[in-house]
């Protein structure tokens, strides 16, 4: 009977081989096993930063499907916007399955946002809720990788209801605070959005000016990622501009709760006459 020479190169090669597909495929069937589960979890997460954003309560819901109901439950409407302001016909987020534009979407998204000449393709998301409140998202580079949040507008379109940041890789103690420290996002409170301003809002190093409404103070020790989430909040103000000057101006009239607008532009101005 032939006896297996286990100590030639071939058998090693084969038998490394060999291992090798075993455990590749192993781990794609793991992985696969896992996707449903990891994009569940991915979902609820970013549900419950878009909550936080609007100062809901998330602190007492346990669980993915405790999140989400919640979220379907307090939301009025949620849709997609152009570079205009208006709302993309077709584009409406399926609030019954609590449809998000998802943190990757957003990263493909930045693209076009700061890109002036890619603005025709600007497809941004609205979360607005049943209480007046809508929360619009950021993105942005930090220190040592990717940066976003959601910032959320009080009824008028003009002054912040609260914000919510998270990031990818920030140091922890320095630049983790935009996620970790309460008080930095405290800030945003009561702060407004100025389109009068050289920049609509800021977060300036050293300390923001005694009085100055649409600014806040930089993290200490964390210029970069300051300096990132302050440029992410910039460009991505900039692109709801339309839709926010737009909203203030119909908050300003005595129409009752009509807002947000949802429609395209012509139903829209159906609405409001």
């Amino acid at each position: 009977m032939y006896a297996m020479n286990t100590n030639n190169n071939v058998y090693t090669v084969v038998y490394t081989t060999l291992v090798c597909v075993l455990v590749a495929a192993i781990l794609a069937f793991v992985s696969m096993s896992l996707k449903g589960r990891q994009e569940a979890n991915e979902k609820a997460e970013t549900i419950r930063q878009i909550l936080s954003a609007a100062q809901f309560d998330v602190n007492s819901l346990k669980g993915n499907d405790a999140i989400i109901n919640f979220y379907k439950e307090n939301l009025s409407t949620a849709f997609l916007i152009n570079a205009e302001g208006n709302a993309i016909e077709g584009r409406e987020l399926n609030c019954d399955e609590a449809e998000i534009v998802t943190i990757p979407q957003l990263k493909r998204q930045n693209y076009n946002v700061t890109d002036e000449a890619k603005a025709a393709q600007i497809e941004i998301p609205v979360y607005a809720f049943n209480n007046g409140v809508v929360a619009l998202p950021i993105y942005g580079a930090g220190l040592w990788g990717p940066v976003w949040g959601y910032i959320a507008l009080e009824p008028d379109y003009k002054t912040i209801k609260g914000a919510y940041f998270d990031h990818a890789s920030e140091t922890p103690g320095l630049g983790g605070k935009i996620k970790d420290d309460p008080a930095f996002r405290a800030q945003f409170c009561g702060k407004e959005i100025n389109f009068d301003d050289v920049k609509p809002f800021a977060i300036v190093k050293g300390g923001a000016p005694a009085g100055k409404t649409n600014a806040i103070d930089a993290i200490s020790g964390a210029t970069m990622t300051s300096n990132g989430v302050d440029a992410a909040i910039s460009a991505w103000v900039k692109a709801y501009q339309e839709y926010i000057l737009k909203q203030q101006a119909v908050s300003r009239e005595p129409q009752g709760d009509v807002m947000p607008l949802g429609g395209t532009e012509e139903e829209n101005e159906t609405v409001n006459e």
